[in-house]
């Protein structure tokens, strides 16, 4: 089997170390200009390595393709470049950790700060593999430049040996996935896949089906504003409102107290002043009914704290984000069945468990190209204590050239 185990680390030190964390309060596409350096830095190695049809998009998605040679259908392969905004992605510093040695690992910039096996088992199953975490100030952006150095890896091999049997291979990297805007309206036709798979997922196995439905929400709070001196029978205090909003929500309905297929109310911001304030949420389930119940909730209590103070006003806005894959894929299930004949060719035993979030390939299932997810090996993400598992990661891209020869068709 082949040794890719430098060039997987390779790959995915250079991309952590480029910023390209979204936002998403900027409107453009992207929505930051920084996600353009691992973009073209993309398309730049991407024609180096011999692929063809390789552009950037002017909604910012590197296409390519990887010829085929051998009848099948066509098979998209699609990572993210964004890096998540719910924790401090700049100057990300990559560290190898050669042969772990099992116990407890320390970062070189933050001493306060330890990735113990004790606290997260798998970490203690990888000991004698190469990890590979950041210094402790930043996460790393294994979500998802794991999944890119994975997809380049085995577009590099597949273009390098046309000897190996496979169809037609569509490549995509996307930007704006954290924020939920990765999959422009024109993605689907311009990849024109028949069904593809998105390098996202984390432990070695994951063959994920089934997500999240997602909307987002945003609560616009307006009290009454007044100098405090005189403020007595006057003043209404949108913080104050904001405060017994979020008290009143359900506490057994937040990520913190939920698991499983039990689906929550995240608050994820808090903005403004004593004169008005905003909040922004996100809100999950697996069911289209439970995510509806939710959204009513958040409307209701609202509306319940609003009635108390009939001088300030409260604005409650819903916007659909993506539903469940499942819904789609369960209508058919060829790629999935595909990647889990790959993986047990690998003697990988195939883990199917609800996405607790959501990918890009949750919004191109719903628009027309099945998509599940596979694993990359990636753990801890979207925090300092984010880390993955070279080894892992060879076994990702085993399993992305297996499922591409498995697409042939006689």
């Amino acid at each position: 089997m082949t040794d890719f185990h430098a060039e997987l680390t390779d790959r995915l030190i250079r991309y952590a170390a480029i910023d390209s964390q979204s936002d998403e309060d900027a409107p453009a596409q992207p929505s930051t200009a920084i996600q353009l350096d691992i973009l073209r830095l993309l398309q730049k190695e991407l024609r180096d390595i011999g692929a063809s049809d390789v552009q950037l998009t002017d909604y910012g998605v590197v296409l390519a393709t990887i010829p085929g040679t051998a009848p099948g259908p066509t098979v998209g392969l699609l990572a993210h470049v964004d890096t998540a905004p719910q924790f401090n992605a700049t100057s990300v510093k990559p560290r190898l950790i050669k042969g772990y040695n099992g116990g407890d690992i320390s970062f070189p910039d933050n001493p306060n700060l330890t990735l113990s096996p004790a606290q997260f088992p798998y970490l203690a199953s990888k000991q004698g593999h190469d990890i590979i975490t950041a210094s402790g100030l930043t996460l790393l952006g294994a979500d998802d430049k794991a999944g890119v150095a994975i997809i380049m890896t085995a577009a590099r091999h597949l273009l390098e040996n046309p000897q190996i049997a496979h169809p037609p291979l569509r490549i995509a990297f996307t930007p704006d996935e954290e924020i939920g805007r990765g999959v422009d309206a024109r993605l689907p036709a311009d990849l024109a896949a028949d069904f593809a798979y998105t390098f996202d997922g984390g432990a070695v196995g994951e063959i994920e089906y089934e997500s999240f439905s997602a909307d987002g929400a945003n609560v616009k709070i307006t009290g009454v504003s007044i100098h405090p001196g005189q403020a007595k029978g006057k003043l209404v205090n949108a913080l104050h409102l904001a405060a017994k909003i979020i008290n009143s929500l359900p506490a057994n309905q937040t990520p913190e107290n939920t698991q499983d297929r039990e689906g929550f109310i995240h608050l994820t911001d808090l903005n403004g002043s004593a004169a008005e304030c905003s909040l922004r949420f996100i809100l999950r389930d697996f069911e289209r009914d439970g995510l509806a119940a939710k959204g009513d909730l958040l409307r209701q209590t609202c509306a319940a704290i609003a009635a108390t103070e009939p001088t300030a006003t409260i604005e409650v806005t819903i916007k659909p984000q993506y539903r469940n894959m499942r819904y789609w894929l369960e209508n058919d299930m060829t790629p999935v069945d595909l990647a889990r004949d790959a993986a047990a060719t690998l003697g990988i035993a195939p883990v199917s468990v609800p996405i607790r979030g959501g990918t890009d390939g949750s919004r191109l299932t719903e628009m027309g190209v099945p998509t599940p997810n596979l694993f990359t090996g990636m753990q801890n993400i979207h925090g300092p204590l984010e880390w993955v598992s070279v080894q892992d990661m060879e076994q990702a891209t085993h399993l992305a050239l297996t499922l591409a020869q498995k697409a042939v068709t006689s």
